[in-house]
């Protein structure tokens, strides 16, 4: 058989695969869980999609009679185990190993709200070989999976989804203090668990707002609330002009 024939069945067999892997990425993806198992079933989704256009592609190769016999001689070397277990110790290997110890021990959840190299967002994504978070100014902290299976990483809602909206105001000193912490305390008395703190009076008065949310997403939206109802309620109060 000439070698394009040959090429051409390699191509048809990998196209063939890459359809599968679509079907049975599609199928698994339609399916809503609990925080805590969806994070399991998205990198399982992704090592089986993976998995399947590995075991594709090397099924297209060998069609290739050179690409076969190659192969069968790399496969008989001893050498080849030396090489793979090396490269699982570090770089994608060591990303791919890593998310799914992830996945299994869940120091990190989809949704969970964190504090990771001086970044605080909420996680995003847990990729096969990286995770996303979704900094507040949406930004996103790529983390390679190894040096978040293996970092220090502050977690805000690991035992609890319910975390805190909190917001930062700064306030001129010639302004009436007292008045404003006031008004501000009505604006959240409608809030669960609101406090209202000065936490400085360099240059500004700096003015914190807090409030309970049931997650980290919630917490974002109010957030976004309060600071245009601070500010509504501070214009109205005078104390910006």
């Amino acid at each position: 058989m000439p070698l394009w024939h040959r090429i051409v069945i390699a191509a048809a067999v990998f196209l063939a695969v890459w359809i599968l892997e679509r079907v049975v990425d599609l199928w698994l993806r339609h399916k809503t869980l609990p925080p805590e198992a969806n994070t399991r079933y998205r990198v399982l989704r992704r090592s089986i999609s993976t998995a399947i256009l590995v075991v594709g592609l090397f099924s297209a190769l060998l069609v290739i009679p050179e690409v076969r016999a190659l192969a069968g001689g790399l496969l008989a070397s001893s050498a080849v185990l030396a090489l793979v277990v090396g490269f699982a110790a570090q770089g994608t290997l060591s990303n791919f190993v890593a998310g799914i110890l992830i996945a299994i021990s869940q120091p990190v959840r989809l949704g969970d709200r964190v504090s990771y190299a001086g970044v605080d967002g909420v996680v995003e994504e847990i990729g096969v070989t990286y995770t996303f978070i979704r900094a507040a100014d949406g930004t996103r902290l790529v983390v390679p999976n190894n040096k978040l299976a293996s970092d220090t990483i502050l977690n805000s809602t690991i035992r609890n989804r319910e975390t805190f909206a909190e917001v930062t105001v700064q306030l001129p000193l010639a302004c009436d203090l007292a008045a404003a912490v006031d008004a501000l305390n009505e604006e959240l008395a409608g809030e669960h668990e609101p406090h209202v703190a000065v936490i400085g009076l360099d240059g500004n008065a700096t003015v914190r707002l807090r409030a309970a949310a049931p997650d980290a997403a919630s917490a974002l939206r109010l957030e976004s609330e309060l600071r245009l109802r601070v500010h509504g309620r501070l214009r109205a109060l005078g104390v910006f002009a």
